[in-house]
């Protein structure tokens, strides 16, 4: 057995209320194992498929999805910027703040140098944090040189931008700082809605999220018709494309400087920093999509470290009555055990019976595993006909 196979995710799913989780991989090699295998695939398709079909779709997409593309986890910045054997003067910076190296959180060090800046004035402690986060940006942007490392986003956005279009375009809220949401869009020939104007410089403007895409017919007795595939995309923290030029005027740019990034880098003030232009709209986009009646929000490479995210989540589960949720991570099974309070909260809300469904998978497994909607079959064409004159009558 390969190692890669060995450290393979074996995917599974958790539904509410039964406390065992049911694997959608046969576990034993034979017959038996393999017919409720294939029970649980179904059960789950049949899940995802309804899911998809709510009126409102939204998706909280963490760094852990962009990890299988070459995306950088918190381990790499640290190695990056710190290193095993950190230089001097990287040593100097740490000692004068206080830091215990051996503790190896970039979030935490980086914390402690803008607390001692905000404090007192050091040249060596503002090269470092300037220096950490040119490093931060190459770190970002610099693994999305090959396409094909974006299958798995390609697929992902592919299958749930196919929706009606009497529903709600499908919204991706994201902490991630890179393009591969952007880029796998761009591969498919499908419209982003940023919050960016269209014409160049594209600069930010919240109103842009309120408009859409329709394609005009040719001839003027018919009426125009929603594009296919267009999806909102909310980049919360910021995007290694973003340039602050002051006065609220932000734009996209292929290399912004790092002063003038406007991105939210891994430090304790990340929370602060949301609620200011421009992060702040899009926080109260965030807020406000999680309330809506008749909503499926997926939470995918995301662990429930960022409070100013989690707690409006967590209080959406328990206050909207029409919220179904699916957290998928590789991790999950271990995170209810020996995970934060978000994760334990979880954990008894699938107990109770809450809708919320639990997911042991990578995002390259989960992106296989969302039901194609161009691609589904009799029954499901035909319960999908059904739903849909329920609901015109």
């Amino acid at each position: 057995m390969t190692e890669e196979k060995k450290n393979a995710v074996i995917a599974s799913f958790k539904p509410p209320r039964p406390s065992e989780w049911k694997s959608l991989q046969p576990e034993e090699d034979n017959e038996e194992s393999e017919k409720r295998a294939r029970q649980n695939q179904d059960e789950l398709h049949n899940v995802l498929l309804s899911s998809l079909q709510m009126q409102h779709l939204v998706v909280l997409a963490g760094s852990g999805c962009s990890v299988g593309a070459g995306g950088p986890r918190m381990s790499d910045l640290w190695n990056e910027i710190v290193g095993a054997n950190p230089e001097d003067d990287v040593r100097e910076v740490i000692d004068n703040v206080g830091y215990d190296i051996k503790q190896e959180n970039i979030e935490a060090l980086l914390s402690r140098i803008e607390a001692s800046l905000a404090l007192n004035e050091d040249k060596a402690l503002s090269a470092f944090l300037h220096n950490s986060k040119q490093k931060i940006l190459n770190k970002c942007s610099g693994f999305l040189a090959n396409e094909e490392k974006l299958e798995a986003h390609k697929t992902f956005v592919h299958r749930l931008s196919r929706r009606r279009a009497r529903d709600q375009r499908l919204k991706i809220f994201t902490t991630n700082y890179d393009l591969c949401f952007e880029s796998a869009a761009g591969a498919l020939g499908i419209v982003v809605i940023d919050g960016f104007s269209f014409s160049y410089p594209r600069r930010f403007d919240p109103r842009f999220f309120d408009q859409d895409i329709v394609r005009r017919p040719r001839n003027g007795s018919e009426s125009a018709t929603y594009l296919e595939g267009v999806f909102l995309l909310y980049k919360l923290h910021g995007s290694v494309n973003w340039a602050n030029k002051g006065n609220g005027n932000v734009v996209q740019e292929a290399s912004p400087e790092p002063h003038e990034a406007c991105l939210i880098y891994p430090a304790a003030g990340k929370y602060q920093q949301s609620f200011r232009q421009p992060h702040l709209e899009l926080m109260a986009q965030y807020m406000a999509s999680v309330r809506e009646p008749n909503t499926c929000i997926i939470v995918t490479g995301f662990g429930f470290n960022d409070d100013h995210l989690s707690e409006p989540l967590m209080s959406a589960v328990n206050s909207n009555p029409h919220l179904r949720l699916i957290v998928v991570d590789p991790s999950a099974k271990e995170r209810l055990v020996d995970g934060n309070e978000h994760w334990r909260r979880l954990g008894k809300l699938n107990e109770q019976g809450e809708d919320v469904w639990l997911i042991s998978a990578d995002f390259n497994q989960f992106a296989q595993l969302i039901p194609d909607l161009r691609s589904l079959s009799p029954a499901d064409a035909l319960v999908k006909a059904i739903r849909g004159v329920a609901t015109a009558e």
